[in-house]
């Protein structure tokens, strides 16, 4: 736009050159000089309308967020703010659809007091992504009770007392007493749950058996120990009890407020908290005999076919079917093989690729010992794997992180053996880093081979650098920062780990063939996930098929195909984001030539926050077209 001005002063300076000649070519020259300063005056104008309109509905956007936040007195928590520091989300079905409710309100203001066309691109994309959140909530309403209360990768048994312990902190006395009051908002949480568990199962919804068997397990390590019994102290007794010593050492507290403080955390555990966990855990005992021991995907539920293309539309933010998805599984399966055979080759393996994968399953050189110097190792080149890379960032990013990224062990009462390593992001402020948590119970679980892979998907370049440069970008509305889209978070996690081999990592071929591992254990999601839960695979078809095609530890193949069982959808959601971003990569690249720019893309990518795939398509798209004009 800034160019017009230049090009409007064209027709003066032509008119002085040629004053002497004809009279009429003139006029003529004065009367487009007009009109061109007519024209870019209506588009300055113009603009100037648009950035205003859209600086109104930013400020409308951040309103209407403030009042969603108020909802879940829980992420604000999590976002590290204060509010309603001593309440615990209300999680009955009634508020759930309060939610939905004041959400389809803000739908109609919106269409009712702002006009599409008169926003900036940038307001468009806002407005679009708001109505798209609206869409996907009102669409999930139709199966309410179709979720499982809990499964492989836990449940209120595990996530809220972690919710507690990692993000409630503890500064001040009040924020102390706070914490108190929460122990009984998640005693009041796990009845309302529960509640909702027992209307699932009475149309016919619930987990598969070895779900119940994971709950009680995690439920009865939470009460275990003081205040309840025995004599080390339970998991929150020692959170609470170390946060109040914390205040007592830095004179923020007295001993005798100490103690008055300890005391009254002790009768909430006891008099509270135990209560409900002990109805919950007397319900699933109860309940257990109806589930299936042989475990069935969602298809065999009530409305289980709409429920699971619900849930492939929900985590892909495409229209993709589940025979789409399982073709483009079988495909990624199939050229991934190719490349592990190339590696198989290239490090002088004699024997098949099912040997191979054997070998890289079974052979002690791969692991670390299971012992507490074998996990520190573990972690301490994890950490090394992070510093590396951390450093080769700028070549290939213009915008980067400033939060901070630790490396830490699964609290020991939601540890699962094999269980999946996972991100928790910190806060918008940089006060609390984001954590990236192993699983650390069964080393055998874990090889050598996978673990730089699994250091740049939840860490740098992966899930940290995106969700932590969401939450730090300027000049967009506030939910837009915190926008989560599973396709494009794990898609992007997952396009890091190629981005990683193409940065100049996984040097060792052993490594490499952990990173085509890694890919094709999410290719193989594909397969398995609607395998499941669409063609009617058991449990050991889907372990079967991941075994035949992957090096991943067995203990790890089970927790994964009971993640699917009890997750449904989800899985799906890496590869086909990864799909996506690596096709618009490939477009750019193709349309842009030697204007194409890594760095330029991945900010395009990573520049508006989590995104559905049509959008941030889109978004790309628009990228392109800048670039070609400019």
């Amino acid at each position: 736009m800034r160019i017009r001005p230049q090009h409007a002063l064209i027709p003066s300076l032509l008119s002085l050159a040629i004053l002497g000649g004809c009279q009429t070519d003139v006029s003529k020259l004065s009367v487009n000089k007009l009109q061109a300063q007519d024209s870019t005056t209506t588009e300055g104008e113009q603009a100037t309308a648009q950035q205003s309109e859209t600086q109104r509905l930013n400020k409308w956007f951040d309103a209407r967020y403030e009042e969603q936040l108020k909802f879940s007195p829980m992420r604000l928590s999590q976002l590290g703010r204060k509010e309603l520091y001593d309440q615990i989300d209300d999680m009955s079905e009634a508020a759930q659809a309060r939610q939905l409710a004041w959400r389809k309100q803000t739908v109609e203001e919106l269409k009712k007091n702002f006009d599409y066309d008169k926003l900036t691109t940038a307001g468009k994309e806002s407005y679009d992504l708001w109505m798209f959140q609206y869409q996907q909530e009102k669409a999930d309403q139709a199966f309410l009770r179709h979720g499982y209360f809990s499964g492989e990768l836990g449940g209120p048994e595990s996530r809220l007392p972690t919710f507690l312990i990692n993000f409630h902190k503890v500064d001040t006395l009040d924020d102390m007493r706070a914490y108190i009051a929460r122990i009984g908002g998640v005693s009041r949480a796990v009845d309302q749950l529960l509640e909702r568990a027992r209307l699932a199962a009475k149309e016919g919804v619930r987990p598969p058996r070895f779900a119940y068997d994971l709950a009680i397990e995690r439920a009865q390590k939470v009460i275990s120990g003081q205040p309840f019994g025995g004599e080390e102290a339970s998991p929150l007794l020692a959170d609470a009890d170390g946060k109040i010593e914390a205040l007592l050492k830095d004179d923020k507290i007295d001993s005798d407020t100490a103690g008055e403080l300890k005391t009254q955390v002790r009768e909430s555990l006891k008099d509270q908290f135990k209560p409900a966990f002990d109805a919950y855990i007397a319900w699933i005992n109860a309940d257990m005999g109806n589930a299936d021991e042989e475990p069935h995907g969602v298809g065999s539920l009530p409305n289980g076919e709409a429920y699971y293309n619900n849930r492939l539309a929900h985590y892909t933010t495409t229209d993709l079917t589940a025979d789409q998805v399982h073709r483009i599984g079988l495909d990624e399966v199939a050229r991934i093989r190719k490349e592990m055979l190339a590696i198989k080759d290239r490090v002088g393996f004699d024997g098949s690729l099912q040997e191979f994968f054997k070998f890289i399953r079974d052979d002690e050189q791969f692991y670390y010992p299971n012992t507490d110097e074998g996990r520190e190792g573990y972690l301490g080149d994890t950490r090394a794997f992070l510093d590396q890379i951390r450093s080769k960032l700028p070549d290939y990013f213009g915008i980067l992180p400033k939060a901070k990224l630790e490396v830490k062990r699964v609290e020991p009462f939601r540890e699962v053996d094999g269980g999946a390593q996972h991100y928790f992001p910190g806060t918008p402020d940089g006060k609390r880093p984001g954590v990236y948590y192993v699983h650390m119970s069964d080393m055998s679980a874990y090889s050598k081979n996978d673990m730089e892979t699994t250091a740049y998907h939840e860490g740098l370049p992966g899930h940290h650098m995106q969700i932590s440069i969401a939450q730090e970008l300027e000049g967009i509305p506030q939910f837009r920062t915190q926008a989560f889209f599973t396709a494009y978070i794990e898609g992007w996690a997952l396009y890091s780990e190629k981005l990683s081999s193409e940065m100049g990592q996984f040097e060792d071929p052993y490594k490499d063939f952990g990173r085509l591992t890694a890919e094709m254990w999410r290719a193989i999601r594909l397969v398995v996930d609607t395998g499941l839960h669409a063609k009617g695979w058991s449990q050991q078809q889907a372990e079967e098929f991941f075994l035949e095609n992957s090096a991943v530890p067995e203990s790890a193949v089970r927790s994964e195909v009971r993640r699917y069982l009890t997750l449904p959808g989800q899985a799906t959601s890496y590869k086909i984001g990864m799909l996506k971003i690596f096709e618009l990569r490939e477009k750019a690249k193709q349309q842009l030539g030697d204007q194409f720019d890594i760095r330029g893309f991945h900010d395009t990518v990573l520049g508006g926050g989590a995104l559905p795939l049509p959008m941030l398509e889109a978004r790309v798209n628009r990228w392109i077209e800048e670039v070609q004009s400019a």
